[in-house]
């Protein structure tokens, strides 16, 4: 044996390891390609729908925003008395206030009466409750 045939020899172990290093390194290369691929396509898939989301709220007509309904009074003359002492008043008013300027006579009942009135004016619209018992016509 001459010392170019040992050299030949560990040369061959040397490559045989390095070649068992590179295969291990790329069976652990594939288990990871395996493990996110299921990840990788549902982030593609995620994104598609958000560029299909995209173009579709694009290429949908403008709607004008929609007109508000003018709010419509009850029938009842009293009402009528109570929006023309609200169209005189400066400030927000409560109800022994609106009694005042309808020239109704202060007493419980009246005041009650109003009062309710004025609600019923604020669920429909017609006048904002800016505090508890404090009403007011709305400013556009």
């Amino acid at each position: 044996m001459t010392g170019g045939e040992l050299t030949l020899g560990a040369l061959l172990v040397r490559l045989d390891e390095r070649e068992r290093e590179i295969a291990a390194q790329a069976e652990t290369a594939r288990e990871k390609i395996v493990e996110l691929t299921p990840l990788l396509d549902g982030l593609d898939t995620a994104a598609e729908e958000i560029r299909i989301t995209r173009k579709t709220l694009l290429e949908l007509p403008e709607q004008p925003p929609p007109t508000p309904q003018a709010a419509k009074l009850p029938d009842h003359p009293d009402y009528q008395q109570i929006m023309g002492v609200f169209a005189a008043a400066d400030a927000p008013l409560r109800a022994q206030a609106v009694c005042e300027g309808m020239d109704v006579e202060i007493a419980h009942s009246n005041i009650n009466n109003v009062r309710l009135k004025l609600k019923r004016l604020a669920d429909r619209g017609v006048l904002l409750e800016t505090e508890q018992g404090l009403f007011t016509l709305p400013r556009p």
